[in-house]
């Protein structure tokens, strides 16, 4: 007789708190000068970081500039990172979107609605919207994340 072990499978829930807040800005600014903009407003030290870097199927080399900072809250994790290099995107179903503002919150410090106020104040911004980042479908997407 064959000895086989029953399989137990354990479902884990994903929670609303392990998603990401994303907001996508629209800006003539260069990072820099939203960097500047974004830590003076919303009171955190977003500094150039390491930037996402990645080649396409032929090959073609691709960077798009990050700020992070982790040092504002301990739980809160912000990134600014640039949606366009020259003629190329990040994610290219959002390609209207300048930046992606990448507030990763899992105790729930930061609420998304106090943000998306501030963010519509600063002077050069044109538009901010909230993303679900649930419903983004990008191949891109894993380099955010």
């Amino acid at each position: 007789m064959r000895n086989s072990q029953k399989i137990t499978r354990i479902h884990l829930s994903v929670n609303e708190q392990d998603f990401p807040v994303v907001f996508g800005i629209v800006t003539p600014d260069p990072d820099y000068k939203l960097s500047l903009k974004l830590n003076k407003k919303l009171n955190i030290s977003l500094r150039n970081t390491n930037p996402v870097e990645f080649r396409d199927d032929e090959s073609n080399m691709f960077i798009f500039s990050k700020f992070a900072d982790t040092s504002s809250s301990p739980d809160s994790i912000f990134q600014l990172v640039s949606n366009r290099s020259g003629k190329n995107f990040l994610l290219k179903k959002l390609k209207n979107i300048d930046y992606l503002l990448i507030i990763n919150d899992p105790g729930k410090n930061i609420r998304p609605e106090n943000v998306l106020l501030q963010l519509r104040e600063i002077e050069s911004v044109t538009g901010v919207f909230n993303i679900e980042f649930k419903t983004l479908k990008d191949r891109n997407l894993k380099y955010l994340v």
